[in-house]
């Protein structure tokens, strides 16, 4: 096994446990305690976890970008929630932005029995998921690829972005604040995200319920562009009245 598959392993587990074991780890991946201490030094260095005594705690700071892999694997079923209730705002025959989000991946899956759809995604992952998929136009930004992302980034992706003007833009970012709107905690992923805006006729925000009243670092877009927000369970009466303020449509599963 190399060392980054195990330390994403470590991670794996941090984030289900919130907790591990040196000598723990070390017995379950065949390898010694001060290999197992070196992973565990990686992943604090990276702001991942915070060593303690004979172990470590997740860093659970939402400003951290977790590995895409790990990500994908956060809250399954409200993504799949999500990807179902987004999915019935597409019709056979439009053309889509899909941003390179964990959560947008779960919307290509559910938007696979579609017909004649035309998806623009900086997304590798995306575009591994629709590669079997017949009688669809799936377009790749291109661009810079974002090491640990699986998505292009850079002038190059937001110039080919620029070049389309499509039907809907399905979305997601790292957090949402009333006032500051929608954040990302890196500034590629934020000017990505205002280039898709900007090229779209109706945008979708897809978000799960933990990033609302939360901030991240760059600011990617004003909540007032966005015409629908789909989210994984019923938002507080403060946001609720919030989206109606601004004339957005919120759904969410019954």
């Amino acid at each position: 096994m190399l060392a980054l598959e195990r330390r994403n392993l470590i991670l794996g587990k941090l984030q289900a446990e919130k907790r591990v074991v040196v000598s723990e780890l070390s017995q379950l991946y065949n390898v010694s305690e001060e290999t197992i201490r070196r992973d565990l030094d990686k992943l604090e260095k990276e702001g991942l976890a915070i060593k303690s005594y004979g172990g470590a705690v997740i860093n659970e700071d939402v400003s951290i970008d977790l590995p895409f892999n790990i990500r994908k694997n956060q809250n399954v079923t409200g993504k799949q929630k999500m990807a179902e209730i987004t999915a019935s705002l597409v019709h056979d025959g439009d053309h889509i932005f899909l941003d390179a989000s964990t959560t947008a991946v779960f919307v290509a899956k559910a938007l696979k029995d579609k017909e004649r759809l035309t998806v623009i995604t900086n997304s590798m992952e995306i575009l591994l998921e629709l590669s079997d998929v017949s009688g669809w136009n799936i377009i790749s930004t291109g661009g810079a690829m974002k090491e640990g992302y699986l998505a292009f980034l850079g002038s190059r992706t937001e110039e080919a972005i620029r070049s389309y003007f499509v039907d809907k833009v399905i979305f997601s970012c790292k957090a949402l604040d009333k006032d500051w709107g929608i954040m990302e905690s890196q500034e590629p992923f934020g000017s990505t995200k205002k280039a898709m805006m900007a090229s779209g006729r109706k945008k979708i925000l897809v978000i799960d319920s933990t990033k609302f009243d939360q901030t991240a670092f760059s600011v990617a877009g004003n909540l007032r562009e966005v015409d629908v927000v789909v989210t994984d369970r019923r938002p507080s009466e403060k946001w609720l009245r919030h989206f109606e303020d601004l004339g957005i449509e919120c759904r969410y599963p019954a």
